[in-house]
């Protein structure tokens, strides 16, 4: 088989694989085997991803001593089986993409199985003698720095070998092997794919494919980024969907994707930037990590500290680690040993100093509460760090965009730029006539490279357990949308149930103003949020006009149904106590944990769903984005309900978590009065009555549901009240973050 001859190539029984030579780069080749009918032809091997060869006068032969050998344009040997045999050998392409040699006697003499490259196939097993060498970059070849393999513990690990360090950063380094859901017993050593999209491992790792049974072509694959993902391929697009992907670990929890000295922040996708002071090593590559500025010295006297919130580089600490100690006492640690290049110290009271002797692995998260601290000389001149960036939110309620820096221009450079402008406008009318005759000229030219960035955009942003489901499937499931069971200001929600049997709830959404790859986008954040108080998100369909998501089906519904009607008698000061706690704990991982904080800004009853337990679970928090009009600048569109909503609404201010918070105090007067905040009467609202009645300590006990007169828990009605005159605070400021709502409620069961 000769490089020249690009009819050359092998093909499996059915046509599902094919393999040849195959482009890697200008005049270089590689000899592969891919996906025949996937876009770009998808590779799944390389027999020498490292050493591509000339684009002529290179070939691959399969000599009579039984030896398949891949030589260069010189006639040098860049690759080969190193098999020797006497019986007679053929070379076959098979169905499941495995190249094999088979002799004589159709026994197997070698395969390609035992030698994957980044990508396992089903039915091809993933051994201790075998492993995945992620890609160097998005579409370069070369080997990468990502493995996956077993050690010799029996685990499966994914592994960052870098060309200085290696570690592993799944599964998590922090915790045992057992603390992980594995075991080390068994020896064997053997993980695969099955044709179902089900895979398991010796160790006791396995998962399911969202899209689970026999049916889809499959690959596992270990990414450029180090995040292993399963695809299953779209035969009418040839496209490929994520159907799985490894959550346990944060994108920025990968090791090394910033190099030394490098952090890494996620914002929809991995971010790296350089700490202040330091200066990127490499424009195109940023694993080769930052530099500092300034030349260092082991003077103490002469050195400072940058400070850097909610960051951490993980690994590599010195012996001087220490707990339980003060900042002063660990800043010291670090000033006097010249190894050390930083320190981390924790800011939960616990005082533990973390001493640095390497800054890799850097990642900054708003829930990691740690501030890192780098070593700088004094007098360095530093600018306000990009990590200042870091907390701002992907959902927010406004659709204001964030202001950098003000306009001091006088009136002179005004009037100059008045006229400018006037003429910038003149011409790009004509300009904008020749973009929309353009546009529709080309507008179904393009519908396929549309679909195939989709698909890409799909690539990065979708999360495992996350599907995006037809509208064909979803009004199957719905009974063509028969039974309604809410709605509210974001769309209808109807009841349905997959063809797997799981319940569903589905929301039709009405005015989304997004395009298709937005939307995508903007839905893929919520789908990656997960806490026990909050709505699980398990996907969404995106068809032309049709725009819904599928969530979790709740079994007693919204708060409101229960609460403001005669069975509000069944809910118990106990029971109510609960759902605070827990409506609570959600909005604060919303607020504070997760890795895109998100502002709910419609926290009401309705909102609230309760499950066959009475567990409170928070819904349609984050879809306030998906409306958003790029004309609504400031604060134009209200966003929330009446009766809920926080003072600096209808005042115009900037609105921040604290609006939410506002929001969750009246619904917990709602929980202690029993009255529903906003009543048939538009003058009729709950925070006026109550205000009539006095808002105080006292005056809001004589304002208890009457249904539960006789019910005594003093100390836990004390405790909301506290709440309630906290939260309904009209300066913002005075109310407290939902970490202290959750932590004020909890004293008392602790």
């Amino acid at each position: 088989m000769a490089v020249e001859r690009e009819t050359d190539f092998l093909v499996s029984s059915k046509g599902t694989f094919s393999g040849g030579f195959y482009a890697v780069g200008t005049n270089a080749y590689c000899f592969a085997i891919w996906f025949t009918n996937s876009v770009n032809k998808t590779v799944v091997w390389m027999a020498n991803r490292d050493k591509p060869v000339n684009g002529r006068r290179s070939r691959i032969t399969l000599h009579g001593n039984g030896n398949l050998v891949l030589t260069d344009e010189d006639g040098s040997v860049v690759w080969s089986t190193n098999t020797l045999t006497n019986a007679g050998v053929k070379a076959q392409l098979l169905e499941t993409g495995n190249l094999v040699l088979v002799n004589e006697a159709k026994r197997i003499i070698w395969e390609s199985f035992e030698f994957p490259t980044d990508t396992l196939l089903p039915s091809q097993p993933l051994t201790k003698n075998t492993t995945l060498v992620s890609m160097r970059s998005r579409g370069t070849y070369l080997s990468g720095v990502y493995n996956l393999k077993f050690d010799n513990n029996n685990v499966l690990n994914l592994i960052f070998n870098g060309p200085l360090l290696s570690s592993v950063y799944w599964p998590n380094p922090a915790l045992t092997v057992f603390a992980s859901g594995r075991t080390p017993y068994n020896s064997t050593r053997r993980a695969i794919l099955h044709d179902s999209g089900y895979f398991e491992s010796s160790d006791n790792f396995v998962f399911k494919a969202s899209d689970y049974g026999v049916g889809p072509k499959r690959r596992l694959t270990l990414d450029y980024d180090g995040i292993l993902r399963l695809y299953s391929l779209d035969d009418s697009t040839g496209l490929w969907e994520i159907s799985w992907m490894l959550v346990d670990i944060y994108k920025c929890y990968v090791h090394g994707l910033c190099g030394e000295n490098g952090i890494c922040i996620y914002n929809l996708q991995p971010t790296c930037i350089c700490p202040d002071g330091f200066t990127r090593n490499d424009p195109s590559d940023w694993s080769k990590g930052c530099s500092p500025k300034f030349n260092m010295t082991c003077d103490s006297t002469k050195l400072d500290f940058v400070q850097l919130y909610n960051t951490d580089f993980y690994g590599y600490d010195l012996v001087t680690y220490g707990s339980g100690i003060s900042f002063e006492e660990c800043r010291n640690r670090c000033l006097s040993d010249c190894k050390c290049k930083g320190f981390g110290y924790t800011t939960d009271g616990q005082g533990n100093c973390y001493p640095k002797g390497t800054l890799l692995n850097g990642y900054s998260v708003p829930s990691k509460a740690l501030n890192m601290h780098i070593k700088i000389p004094k007098g360095t001149i530093v600018s306000s760090s990009e990590l200042s960036k870091v907390g701002t939110n992907d959902l927010n309620c406004s659709n204001e965009d964030l202001v950098l820096g003000g306009n001091d221009a006088g009136e002179g450079k005004s009037s100059k730029n008045s006229y400018i402008r006037y003429m910038i406008a003149f011409v790009s009318a004509f300009g904008v006539i020749e973009i929309i005759c353009i546009s529709l000229a080309w507008r179904y030219i393009f519908r396929k490279q549309v679909r195939e960035e989709l698909a890409n955009m799909g690539y990065i942003v979708l999360a495992m357990g996350f599907k995006r489901f037809t509208y064909a499937e979803l009004k199957r499931a719905t009974k063509n949308f028969k039974e309604e069971i809410g709605t509210g200001g974001f769309g209808t929600v109807y009841k349905g149930v997959l063809d797997d049997e799981r319940v569903i709830a589905v929301k039709r959404l009405g005015g989304v103003l997004q395009g298709d790859a937005e939307f995508w986008a903007e839905v893929s954040i919520i789908g990656k949020i997960n806490h026990k108080n909050l709505v699980k998100l398990w996907g969404f369909c995106a068809e032309n006009e049709d725009k819904l998501l599928v969530y979790e089906y709740v079994e007693n519904g919204s708060l409101d149904k229960i609460l403001f009607t005669d069975s509000a008698s069944k809910l118990d000061w106990n029971q109510r106590y609960n759902i605070a706690v827990g409506t609570a704990k959600g909005l604060s991982y919303l607020h504070e944990e997760c890795l895109e904080w998100v502002l709910h800004c419609d926290v009401k009853p309705q909102n609230i769903l309760l499950d066959d337990h009475l567990e409170p679970k928070v819904a349609d928090f984050g879809l306030s984005k998906l409306f958003k009009d790029q004309h609504d600048t400031g604060f134009s569109k209200v966003r929330g309900t009446r009766g809920y909503l926080a003072p600096e609404w209808m005042m115009n201010q900037n609105i921040d978590a604290k609006a939410d918070v506002y929001s969750y105090g009246i619904v917990l007067l709602e929980l202690l009065t029993g009255r529903t905040a906003f009543g048939h009467d538009n003058n009729n609202l709950l925070i006026q009555w109550a205000t009539k009645q006095h808002m105080t300590q006292e005056g809001l006990r004589k304002m208890i549901d009457p249904r539960l007169k006789n019910e005594s828990y003093e100390e836990k009605i004390d405790r909301m009240i506290q709440v309630v005159l906290l939260c309904v605070a009209e300066d913002r400021h005075s109310r407290p973050p939902m970490s202290k709502v959750v932590e004020v409620l909890t004293t008392y069961d602790e």
